[in-house]
């Protein structure tokens, strides 16, 4: 059925049926009885899908990625889909309308997506009050980036604006340094900056009453030493988690021919292209520190395979972006059935 759903959807401007979409799933949302029907159709309740990380208690490792909720518009409605999670952003401290239009393109015969969307929000204080309105127990993440007319020397202010105004309203922390369609927002990731980046952030949360977890999300493209530094880093300050990983600059083994990849221009790269280093990335980290924090596996899981690869690499949860546009959401009950499968 989805198959169908998803073969005129994708007739259109791919930004133009995000929001068709959101708007769409409101509305059926909104038919008495259909909340029920969904949940049915998508949710798997069972306590044995139940996770402890991170000093939180997801309901099943399945989880959305940021971007596709980035105003925490859909939290409510996505929760009937059978996440066990939902990342919102990512948020900045100003509204900002982001990079210039299309910057959304589907690479359909690579089962992938570009986007150079630069961090489009409405900012955090709106975010902030369509949280007030959760209706649901399913656990928030809060991911933050910088503004981009914000020079890195002065992100910090920018990050802790975020986190102070979101703190009430999430249950974790993502610290997004590792966007693409930022200018700079990439050279945070190196040691000396993000040392100085997070050790303010995790003297900012510790200063509350009950501290959240604050995860760093990491680009693909880092080297096996920039890798070993992020290790280093996390260690050192006890932040509790790595997001592995966002999307990818590079181009390389696409079935789409390179006219059309060249078209597009530049962007992040995400879904099946990014898969196999997505997984290599979480396997590097979780062995290199012996399994010392948990890993958030995203990036190119398309089905239940790919999602026990990623687990059995290291991560502890995972999340869906591309592959839930591309499959729906009976993928994640699919997992999650895949998942029991094992344990019989």
């Amino acid at each position: 059925m989805y198959s169908i759903i998803r073969f005129f959807l994708f007739l259109f401007d791919p930004e133009k049926v995000h929001h068709f979409t959101a708007k769409a799933i409101h509305i059926v949302l909104s038919v008495p009885g259909m909340k029920w029907l969904w949940k049915k159709m998508y949710v798997i309740e069972d306590k044995r899908l139940e996770k402890e990380v991170f000093g939180l208690t997801f309901k099943n490792p399945v989880g959305l990625g940021a971007g596709f909720d980035k105003d925490a518009k859909m939290f409510n409605d996505l929760a009937y889909c059978g996440f066990g999670f939902i990342e919102i952003g990512t948020i900045t401290p100003v509204g900002q309308p982001g990079n210039e239009k299309p910057r959304l393109f589907r690479v359909k015969e690579d089962e992938g997506i570009i986007n150079r969307m630069g961090f489009n929000n409405e900012g955090v204080e709106i975010a902030a009050e369509r949280l007030k309105h959760k209706t649901s127990n399913i656990i928030i993440g809060g991911n933050i980036g910088k503004n981009k007319v914000t020079a890195n020397e002065d992100a910090l202010n920018d990050y802790r604006k975020s986190f102070q105004i979101l703190f009430p309203f999430v249950d974790y922390f993502v610290v997004n340094v590792s966007s693409p369609n930022t200018p700079n927002l990439r050279d945070l990731q190196e040691k000396e900056p993000l040392m100085v980046l997070l050790s303010e952030l995790v003297i900012e949360n510790n200063q509350n009453k009950s501290p959240k977890p604050i995860l760093l999300k990491i680009a693909p493209d880092l080297t096996d030493g920039q890798l070993d530094d992020i290790i280093e880093i996390v260690e050192k300050l006890k932040i509790q988690g790595v997001i592995a990983t966002n999307t990818t600059i590079s181009r390389d083994n696409l079935k789409t021919d390179s006219k059309t990849i060249e078209s597009i221009g530049a962007g992040g790269l995400s879904g099946k292209p990014v898969k196999n280093r997505s997984t290599e990335v979480i396997r590097y980290l979780s062995e290199k520190s012996n399994k010392a924090f948990p890993i958030i596996g995203i990036g190119g899981i398309h089905s239940e395979q790919d999602a026990l690869e990623k687990l059995d690499a290291g991560a502890d949860l995972i999340q869906l972006y591309t592959g839930f546009i591309y499959e729906g959401p009976g993928l994640i009950k699919r997992i999650n059935k895949a998942i029991l499968a094992r344990m019989n």
